[in-house]
């Protein structure tokens, strides 16, 4: 079962806390498909939505196909992402909540089927922000002291 990565949205990370990650499959043409296997994928402005009970990922960019003829696919469309109907209705349920919403995290291939990794997340206030960036700094600091006194000894 190997996992090839596609693209990912490291912002994510920053800018929301994510409380839970999901996996999902996703309807896809030929031509973008073939345009993933090139790694020709942008997710960063990517959310993800509820329309009429069905989930669908909007914003993704996927490049055109490099060898495709003049039947090509709409680089930036919404895309329906597969989920059982459990956890749909659980999603929907926690979305409805104030301040949730869903985030794509990671898109991959696993077992050639093409995934999406999203996240339900809460946007961070800019005081979470600098709290984690000094957090991130400090650690770096003691593990930098650390390895200096290992050399030494």
């Amino acid at each position: 079962m190997s996992n090839k990565l596609i693209a990912t949205n490291r912002k994510a990370w920053h800018e929301y806390q994510i409380h839970e990650k999901f996996e999902a499959g996703i309807i896809l043409q030929g031509s973008e498909v073939k345009s993933l296997r090139e790694g020709k994928a942008n997710i960063k402005e990517a959310y993800v939505r509820f329309f009429n009970n069905e989930l669908f990922i909007i914003g993704m960019h996927i490049s055109e196909y490099s060898h495709a003829s003049y039947s090509t696919h709409k680089p930036v469309h919404d895309r329906k992402l597969l989920l059982h109907k459990k956890e749909l209705a659980k999603l929907l349920r926690v979305v409805d909540e104030k301040g949730m919403t869903l985030i794509p995290l990671s898109m991959y291939f696993k077992n050639s089927r093409a995934k999406v990794e999203f996240g339900v997340a809460k946007g961070k206030k800019q005081w979470d922000k600098r709290h984690d960036i000094a957090k991130r700094d400090a650690k770096r600091d003691t593990d930098r002291e650390l390895k200096k006194v290992r050399t030494i000894v």
